[in-house]
């Protein structure tokens, strides 16, 4: 039989456990943890060792201060000449206050995505079809700017947005390389004639 002081020990030791891992936290390297208390927010804690109070304090989100790449899905944008083409990108961002991200936006990565959407197609709407291959800079430098102001509550920075892909209608393209072909041989027949006169 065992004795009923070796079960208080046992019983003890458990508890030990339980609360040492309940109340010792280690946040790595650029995170930070968002600390509430009884479902109220207490503190945030940066990278190091740190003690919470037992079955009153919890972690209730985690961030990372890395720059995070976010993919933003291919989609139809129609161009002030009335051409739709097919847009994708990519969306550089950067938890600035984790507090903010943790409370002002459910999702600040699924937000920042489907802003970073409506931004392109408002600004590929503004401008022709030319001129979307020759502004590419312009309209990254504008989407940043339209998902940027409304990222400030959210507590993320916008880095940056880069165009991946811009893909027109198959017979926009055969158009633009007729369109180019004819250029080039009237340059051709231009030069010829030059060269024939001299």
């Amino acid at each position: 039989m065992v004795s009923p002081g070796l079960i208080i020990f046992a019983v003890l030791a458990v508890f030990i456990v339980v609360v040492l891992i309940k109340t010792a936290v280690v946040v790595p390297q650029r995170m930070e943890f968002i600390v509430e208390r009884l479902g109220k927010y207490s503190k945030t804690l940066g990278a190091g060792f740190h003690i919470l109070v037992p079955f009153l304090d919890r972690v209730a989100y985690r961030r990372s201060l890395k720059e995070v790449v976010i993919d933003v899905q291919s989609q139809t944008c129609i161009t002030a000449d009335n051409i739709s083409i097919a847009v994708d990108g990519v969306l550089y961002m950067q938890v600035m206050d984790s507090k903010k991200s943790a409370y002002g936006i459910d999702n600040y990565e699924i937000a920042a995505a489907q802003l970073a959407q409506t931004s392109l197609r408002s600004v590929i709407g503004k401008i022709e079809l030319d001129k979307t291959f020759e502004e590419r800079d312009t309209l990254n430098q504008q989407i940043v700017a339209a998902i940027d102001a409304a990222a400030t509550n959210w507590g993320i920075k916008v880095l940056r947005y880069e165009i991946k892909d811009l893909t027109p209608p198959q017979t926009v393209m055969q158009a633009m390389e007729s369109q180019m072909k004819a250029v080039r041989e009237k340059r051709a027949a231009i030069a010829t004639s030059e060269g024939d006169r001299d």
